[in-house]
């Protein structure tokens, strides 16, 4: 799986290891650089999620997709094996019940991929409750969950599937948030002491120093302003980039606007006040934050889905050996069906297996 690296992000804004005149940089001037550095090494970490899980999720669909169907061959092969086994006098009534489990199980497995009237036909011949009947159930209970962990109300109507079951929980969600009445005035809180108030003002002025930014961008791309059409529709793509970098709190993508059009240059970020530099940092410290949460849950949500370890989290680069190891299990579940499916011709070695099965599932999840 190899496919073109994603380009790295410009890192225009960060500041030279002096001042201008040669001087060392103040521990403001080296907390910008750090931030700058950090933030975009989260931002390339992004990029190569967003750039590399498509390509990872079309190679392993390529290379699992036909193993998976063939597992799923020979586990039907095996639930017909068990009931055509069921059919003798030979088993007590513990290794009976413990045919018809694994029975249920394999063909539940098929049946959760695909429609198969004959599978389903046999589920319903060992089980205790229909497949029908036993997937409503299951819904029904991940429905209440959902329901008593979020606090909505998901309606009574029968649901048909887990895919429609997410749906009804966004449905109610949007709901919730349209219904909800305008937010009372929060209750007078206590005098603010001296830090709380410092911590108060330095956020207030992170903010004006943003919206500085912000108001010198526009100034200078405000596409009404401009009578060139080719320079007006480039001014108002910019201008997009600029109200979307003010809404997201995003200060070094504002900083590389004014870089862009020349407002500035890197000296003049180096030159400005270490106060002036300190609500920068406030700003760049939060924005680092956002990043490291974004790529953590674009990273988790990756693992889930593929089902790998999340600790320590994969890196997106290096994803193609998850599709071997894919591979190799699938192969390996293979490999034991079709032995098991031997195995059933031999009666003794059958007990002994069925033996370790209820053996195995009586033991602690965690043993």
């Amino acid at each position: 799986m190899s496919e073109p690296q994603p380009a790295a992000p410009r890192t225009d804004v960060v500041p030279t290891a002096t001042t201008e005149d040669g001087r060392p940089l103040t521990p403001a001037q080296k907390r910008f650089q750090s931030l700058v550095t950090r933030i975009e090494a989260e931002r390339r970490t992004l990029s190569a999620w967003q750039h590399h899980a498509p390509a990872f999720r079309q190679a392993y669909s390529e290379a699992t997709d036909p193993l998976m169907d063939e597992l799923d061959g020979v586990t039907r092969q095996w639930a017909f094996a068990l009931d055509g086994v069921l059919a003798k006098d030979s088993w007590t009534a513990t290794q009976r019940t413990t045919l018809r489990l694994l029975l249920c199980e394999a063909a539940a497995s098929v049946l959760a991929s695909a429609d198969d009237a004959e599978l389903k036909a046999l589920f319903d011949k060992h089980a205790d409750v229909d497949y029908d009947t036993e997937q409503r159930i299951g819904l029904i209970a991940m429905k209440l969950a959902a329901e008593e962990e979020t606090g909505l109300d998901l309606g009574d109507d029968d649901l048909t599937s887990e895919d429609e079951l997410d749906e009804r929980i966004r449905q109610a969600k949007a709901a919730a948030a349209d219904a909800a009445p305008e937010a009372e005035p929060p209750p007078a809180k206590p005098q603010a002491n001296a830090s709380q108030k410092r911590q108060a003002l330095d956020a207030g002025e992170a903010s004006r120093s943003l919206r500085e930014i912000y108001r010198k961008l526009a100034s200078a791309l405000h596409p009404d302003r401009e009578t060139d059409p080719v320079q007006r529709e480039a001014k108002t793509a910019q201008m997009q980039r600029v109200n979307q970098a003010y809404d997201n709190r995003d200060l070094l993508s504002l900083l590389q606007l004014q870089l862009d059009i020349e407002q500035i240059d890197t000296h003049h970020i180096a030159a400005a006040s270490d106060q002036r530099l300190k609500h920068y940092n406030d700003v760049l410290s939060e924005q680092l934050e956002e990043l490291k949460d974004e790529v953590h849950d674009v990273a988790t949500d990756f693992c889930m889905e593929f089902q790998l370890e999340s600790w320590p989290l994969p890196t997106p680069e290096k994803l193609t050996p998850f599709i071997e190891r894919a591979k190799r299990e699938v192969k390996d579940e293979l490999f034991v069906l079709q032995c098991n499916l031997r195995m059933l011709d031999d009666a003794a070695a059958t007990k002994r297996w069925l033996r370790g099965q209820r053996q195995q599932r009586r033991e602690p999840s965690g043993f």
